[in-house]
């Protein structure tokens, strides 16, 4: 009988036919992701992260590092991923319990700037990786995330290793190699939520799925069934109740998952358990009309783990802030929008205090609630005005999930303002690039725009390199 691994690899093998539609959505997340690394640069944890590596990052190297210089594909992935987590405006992939394509691309990019890929390859690899990533977060279920597990630098770690080791050209039993390895370099831990080491967590699993795919081309292996074994992966990252695999559920799969679940690209630069509220909040605010010192009291219902991710109520900084329901609901009202500009250290110091943070409360489902649905509750919301006026809603999908998707208009205006420090000109042409990605012989031209986007804006590359 196959391992889990196995079986996870021989569905690889068999795979050479993706969609017109599952390349699409990879194409655009792909493109969405490389805009959040670009709006990534200046933040904090991306230049801790560049100044950690400083001695292995200069004008040689096999892969360009985000915000300048050259070194291994691996250290490129590692600041790479941080930065595209940084500000908390990557997307969502709910199988996985994941920022998915934060630890994929940029992972993806610089194995495959060494390698000289073309776009059609970077494509399929992503596909390959995402569908892993959904694979390994099936068997471990919603359990492992609410225990405490971070899936992004966990089941993103497994999964990307599947993709990473597939572009660099191993075959089944050297992706089996790849996925046993990165289940033992698998980690970290949600109680960092709210702090710097959180996008680290992307930046790592993209670090550990290059490494561990590179381990597995020269022979390195481990157990193939970690994943299910006694002192394995389910056993011990399971949580309190998770599903576990279903060997023929694995080998039966047709469909690709980015088309029948999708990746959730953000509307909001903060924590994804924010969404559907600050969805329901600005849907009101459009079709009642209410400003803030109209809100007598905001009340919000969520998931277990979204509670437990928004630990922020009075932020005290603009990483607290995107964890903070109270913060991001109380800027929506006040704006009618969210924005990078919000989450600033200037905007979090003028606007962390407000009287309308007081006015937010969230409270979560029940355990036995939670069990019985599974993951399927919608968050909840009660807005009540001071003129006597109560508005429920709820919402089980954020805006960009497959039911709601995002417009091409909205996927531009997202890209233009996570790279509109490059200028709109450059920013245009590097959309316009990533929206032929398949048709692109070779993807280094990626490479030379992170190489070349510091030169553009010259006080991003002095801060970066700082």
């Amino acid at each position: 009988m196959s391992s889990v691994i196995e079986e996870i690899a021989h569905w690889i093998a068999k795979r050479d036919d993706f969609s017109d539609l599952a390349r699409t959505r990879a194409k655009q997340a792909v493109s969405d992701t490389f805009a959040c690394m670009v709006a990534g640069c200046d933040d904090f944890s991306t230049k801790a992260v560049r100044s950690a590596f400083a001695l292995s990052i200069g004008t040689g190297g096999e892969a360009s590092v985000t915000a300048g210089g050259r070194s291994t594909a691996a250290v490129a992935a590692l600041v790479g991923a941080t930065a595209a987590h940084a500000l908390d405006f990557d997307d969502n992939f709910k199988p996985g319990m994941s920022h998915a394509s934060a630890v994929l691309v940029p992972a993806l990019l610089a194995v495959a700037e060494a390698t000289g890929t073309d776009g059609h390859r970077l494509i399929d690899s992503y596909l390959v990786g995402l569908q892993v990533q959904a694979f390994v977060g099936a068997g471990v279920g919603p359990s492992h995330y609410t225990a405490g597990w971070h899936g992004t630098s966990t089941i993103g770690c497994i999964g990307t290793a599947a993709g990473v080791a597939w572009l660099m050209g191993l075959d089944t039993e050297g992706i089996s190699r790849a996925l046993s390895i990165a289940v033992s370099m698998a980690a970290g831990v949600k109680g960092q939520f709210g702090t710097p080491i959180k996008p680290l967590h992307a930046g790592l699993a993209a670090r550990n799925a290059v490494e561990a795919a590179s381990l597995a081309l020269s022979g390195m292996t481990g157990r193939l069934d970690i994943l299910e074994r006694q002192q394995g992966f389910l056993e011990l990252f399971g949580g309190a109740d998770p599903k576990g695999w279903d060997l023929d559920q694995i080998s039966i799969t047709t469909d690709h998952v980015i088309e029948t679940i999708g990746v959730i690209p953000k509307r909001h630069p903060c924590c994804g358990s924010t969404h559907l509220v600050v969805d329901m909040i600005l849907d009101l605010k459009t079709e009642v009309g209410f400003e803030p010192d109209d809100v007598m009291a905001v009340e919000t219902l969520v998931g277990i783990a979204n509670q437990r991710n928004l630990a922020y109520p009075e932020p005290v900084d603009e990483m607290e802030a995107r964890f903070s329901m109270q913060y991001c609901v109380a800027r929506a009202i006040a704006k009618g929008r969210l924005e990078l500009s919000d989450f600033t250290p200037e905007a979090v110091s003028a606007h962390g205090r407000d009287s309308l943070l007081q006015r937010v409360t969230m409270r979560s489902y029940s355990a036995e609630a939670e069990k019985l649905a599974g993951d399927s509750l919608p968050h909840r919301l009660t807005l009540k005005l001071r003129d006597c006026r109560t508005f429920d809603a709820e919402r089980s999908y954020a805006k960009g999930a497959i039911s709601e998707q995002f417009t091409d208009e909205d996927r531009v205006a997202k890209f233009l303002d996570c790279c509109r420090e490059l200028g709109t000109s450059y920013a245009a042409d590097l959309f316009e690039r990533l929206e032929s990605l398949e048709r692109e012989s070779d993807v280094r031209f990626l490479g030379r725009a992170i190489q070349e986007a510091p030169e553009v804006h010259t006080p991003r590359s002095t801060a970066a390199l700082g």
